[in-house]
């Protein structure tokens, strides 16, 4: 094994821990949103664009019974986790995964979907422009696109904490913004207008504001040390070195001052989601070639 590859699936498992204590702890926004997208009819095939280890995946056929989904994710890990996890659920016969990089122009056969799911997936891409005409080319006439996007890591801490650097938590969440402002540009973007460029009619755009008290959830306590340790993986470089010290006194499980002991937890973030129906009109700009049927 390369010292590259060890990486890879390293920071493979570490984002999957990530993703799947989001999709606990944030399980009833998860259903909030998928009982608010306007549907006509409850759709039968689904396609989960980045699909990580499945949260949007089996959320979607909670909502759904007589549903099928498609998960396709560019990482073989995320897609494994998700397998192991229809198989304990019994849903196996529901579920298709298919690995793929979605910025490349020829995509697998994805079938022919009544509604495509994007959570969280959108802003990782290079070309999304591309992909959005890629949808649209992948829907039937009426079928929708919902494009679930955060606005960042969540934060957990209240704001003059710790004690030793008030506003820590800021300070490395700047420090991510200037990261991720180069490699992920499109974090944080507005995507009503880009679905609009694809061809698509914005049917609905809603915020959702999370405030989740984590008061004695052991979950919420993983979920912010998780998540903090990906932020210093990031962000190590870019801190004051009192600010790394006391970053790492909080991510050091066997510290007094780990955050895993902490009480005053809470949870807040925002998604925003926007659901998109697939219109008739022609779109100027070029299209790929669509996935192959």
């Amino acid at each position: 094994m390369t010292h590259a590859f060890h990486h890879e699936c390293h920071d493979d498992a570490g984002q999957a821990q990530i993703l799947d204590l989001d999709a606990e702890v944030l399980a009833a926004h998860l259903t909030e949103i998928t009982a608010w997208l306007p549907l006509h009819t409850p759709p039968r095939q689904i396609v989960d664009l980045g699909s990580g280890t499945g949260a949007g995946t089996f959320a979607l056929l909670d909502r759904f019974p007589e549903a099928h989904v498609t998960a396709v994710d560019s990482s073989t890990g995320h897609l494994q986790r998700l397998r192991e996890k229809a198989y304990a659920r019994g849903e196996t016969e529901r579920i298709r995964t298919v690995q793929a990089n979605l910025d490349e122009a020829d995509w697998p056969d994805l079938g022919t979907p009544d509604l495509v799911w994007a959570s969280a997936s959108m802003h990782h891409l290079a070309q999304p422009e591309q992909v959005l005409r890629a949808v649209h080319e992948l829907l039937p006439e009426g079928g929708m696109f919902a494009v679930v996007e955060l606005a960042g890591f969540p934060r957990f801490l209240p704001e003059n904490a710790p004690d030793d650097r008030p506003g820590l938590e800021e300070r490395c969440h700047a420090a991510g913004d200037r990261v991720h402002a180069e490699h992920l540009p499109h974090r944080g973007a507005d995507w009503g207008p880009m679905l609009t460029a694809a061809g698509f009619t914005v049917e609905g755009e809603r915020q959702v504001d999370i405030n989740i008290d984590g008061a004695g959830d052991q979950a919420v306590g993983a979920y912010a040390h998780a998540s903090l340790q990906r932020i210093r993986h990031k962000v190590a470089d870019a801190l004051a070195a009192e600010d790394l010290a006391a970053l790492d006194r909080l991510i050091d499980t066997g510290s007094p001052h780990s955050i895993l002991h902490r009480s005053d937890l809470t949870v807040r973030t925002r998604r925003t989601v926007w659901a998109a129906r697939r219109s008739t009109r022609r779109v100027d700009a070029p299209r790929p070639h669509p996935p192959t049927r």
